[in-house]
C-alpha cells in the first residue's frame, strides 16, 4: 500500500483547546476548597503523566496490567467471535498495547476494519497510531483527542461493521458511584445497534496485594501522583512545591477501592507561615507528635 494512502488511514481530531485549562482552572478550585481535598483524575494524563503511568504498568507490584493482558490473550477469540466485531473504540487509549490483542483477534477473523483511540495526550495517541499502521496494512486509525466524560458524542459512528467500546486498566474505579453510572449511561451511544462494552474492572483482594501495587519499591507512583501537582504548576502558574509532598495510597474497605492521595508534610504549611520546624517529638508507638517551631 502506498505512503499516501496509509497517511489517509490515519485521522486525529482534537476537542481540547484553551477551554481545558479552564476546566481543570474550574476543577482545581473546587476540589480544593472542599473539606475533602480532591482533583479527578483525568487531569493526571499530561504526557508524562501518561508515559509514567506506562512505566506503573510494568512494574512487579502493579499485577492489574499483566493480569489483565493474560485475560485479555485467553478470551480475545471468543469476544471476536462473539460480537462479530471489526471496530474497536478504546476509551482511555494510552500506548494502546492491550488493544493489539484485540485487534489480532478481529484480523484473524477477517473483521478488522478501524480502531478509534479515545485519550487526553495527542503525542501518546499520535504515536501509537504510527505504530499500529505499520504493524496492520488494512486498518484504519481515528484519534480522538478528548475527555471521555465529555467527549463520548465525539465519537464517529459505526461504519457498517458490529463495534467493541473497550474501557480496560479498571480505570471505571477512577470515578465515583454517580459519575461511573453517567459514564456507563454515556457510553451506549457510541456502541451503535450491534455494539457491546468491554470493562476491566479490579476485584477485591487481599489489602497487601493492592497497596503494594499503588505504592511500588522504585516510587514511580509516587511521582505519577506528584505530576499532577506539576500539571497545575505549568497551566495555571501555580508554585506547589511537589517535593514537599508525601504519596500516600491504601485500600478503603468500607467503600472497596484504593484511595491514592497527597499529603502535605508539615514542614510545608510552617514554611508558608513564615515558620520553621526546630524540633520533632514523638512516644515510641508514633500515635501522637509534637513540634518546636521558630520564626523561619
Amino acid at each position: 500500500m502506498s505512503e499516501a494512502l496509509r497517511a489517509g488511514a490515519v485521522r486525529i481530531e482534537s476537542f481540547l483547546s484553551e477551554t481545558e485549562e479552564r476546566c481543570l482552572a474550574e476543577d482545581v478550585r473546587d476540589g480544593l476548597t472542599r473539606p475533602f481535598k480532591e482533583i479527578p483524575s483525568k487531569h493526571f494524563y499530561d504526557t508524562r503523566g501518561s508515559l509514567l503511568f506506562e512505566q506503573i504498568c510494568g512494574l512487579p507490584e502493579y499485577y492489574p496490567t499483566r493480569t489483565e493482558t493474560q485475560i485479555l490473550r485467553d478470551c480475545a477469540d471468543e469476544v471476536v467471535a462473539r460480537t462479530g466485531a471489526g471496530e474497536l473504540v478504546e476509551l482511555g487509549s494510552g500506548e494502546s498495547g492491550k488493544a493489539r490483542i484485540l485487534l489480532n483477534a478481529m484480523a484473524g477473523a477477517g473483521t478488522l476494519r478501524r480502531y478509534i483511540a479515545i485519550d487526553v495526550s495527542e503525542s501518546v495517541v499520535r504515536s501509537a497510531a504510527d505504530a499500529l499502521l505499520r504493524d496492520y496494512n488494512a486498518l484504519c486509525v481515528h484519534g480522538v483527542i478528548g475527555d471521555f466524560e465529555r467527549h463520548l458524542d465525539r465519537i464517529p459512528e459505526p461504519d457498517g461493521v458490529p463495534r467493541l467500546v473497550a474501557l480496560l486498566g479498571g480505570t471505571i474505579a477512577n470515578f465515583p458511584p454517580a459519575s461511573r453510572r453517567e459514564l456507563l449511561r454515556g457510553s451506549r451511544g457510541p456502541l451503535g445497534p450491534r455494539g457491546r462494552l468491554l470493562l476491566g474492572t479490579d476485584l477485591v483482594k487481599d489489602r497487601a496485594v493492592i497497596e503494594a501495587a499503588y505504592n511500588d519499591s522504585q516510587g514511580v507512583t509516587a511521582e505519577f501522583n506528584r505530576n499532577l501537582l506539576q500539571v497545575v504548576n505549568r497551566k495555571l502558574d501555580a508554585d506547589f512545591a511537589t517535593e514537599a509532598f508525601d504519596h500516600a495510597a491504601f485500600f478503603d474497605r468500607e467503600q472497596e477501592w484504593i484511595e491514592m492521595r497527597l499529603r502535605a508534610r508539615l514542614e510545608a504549611d510552617y514554611a508558608a507561615a513564615g515558620l520553621r520546624l526546630d524540633r520533632w517529638f514523638t512516644g515510641p508507638e508514633s500515635l501522637f507528635g509534637l513540634s518546636l517551631a521558630a520564626r523561619a
